[in-house]
């Protein structure tokens, strides 16, 4: 049960599969593979774990784990527990973002989704087909400017945001945890809402103040066996 009076640590851990793990024997790739699966599922026990296939969307990356906890050190255990299967010695980490939650400085109320309201401090995912992930920075000159010009500004983004209401915004911090300001995961089941939102909030005045939101991850919510079988 989610408790909306504390804010969760969310990671977004992206996974390659080395070329020489397919040319192993069957037996030993499916070992490896349920190695790697028990010890992701351990994770349970202490948070959220989704997993999301990239084969085919992205080169460099085969599969996302998008794990959310009240605890860091659960995050850590999960990364570790991970490397240490039968699987890692295959792996390499191409990509990884640590952040957390916290509620909106520019949206007083919660946000509603299916007819729920939902705290900002917590995340429920996993309700849609994709998901869309990218680093977000901004310009040091946008944190300068008067609360109420920000306001202003992201009146509008929020504005445009609204009109495509089959997109669902997770956005957490990562000031002070990690290279990005924020990380923003757009969860969807119709992959074309999502470029016409990005393609209008290039035209919004927020846009202006963006450093850099790539590199963006396009990922295919699986259960983690689909997922490595995916990969051969």
């Amino acid at each position: 049960m989610a408790d909306p009076t504390k804010r969760q640590f969310v990671s977004f851990a992206f996974y390659k599969i080395s070329d020489d793990f397919r040319k192993l024997p069957a037996s030993e790739r499916e070992a490896a593979k349920k190695s790697f699966v028990e010890a992701a599922e351990g994770f349970k026990k202490d948070g959220i774990l989704l997993s999301y296939s990239t084969v085919g969307f992205k080169a460099g990356v085969d599969l996302m784990l998008w794990a959310i906890s009240y605890d860091l050190d659960a995050i850590q255990r999960l990364g570790s527990a991970v490397l240490k299967s039968a699987l890692g010695p295959h792996l390499s980490q191409p990509a990884a973002y640590l952040s957390m939650t916290k509620r909106s400085t520019y949206i007083d109320k919660h946000q509603h989704v299916g007819g729920a309201e939902e705290s900002r401090t917590n995340i429920y995912p996993g309700r849609f087909k994709y998901i869309f992930i990218y680093p977000f920075v901004k310009t040091r000159e946008w944190y300068l400017l008067s609360k109420e010009a920000r306001q202003k500004v992201m009146d509008e983004h929020i504005r445009v945001g609204n009109l495509y209401p089959s997109v669902k915004l997770n956005t957490t911090y990562s000031f002070g945890l990690d290279d990005q300001d924020f990380v923003v995961a757009f969860e969807t089941d119709t992959p074309q809402d999502f470029l016409d939102l990005v393609m209008a909030l290039r035209e919004t005045e927020g846009s202006k103040y963006t450093v850099r939101d790539t590199p963006i991850y396009t990922c295919r919510i699986m259960e983690l066996k689909e997922a490595l079988d995916l990969v051969g």
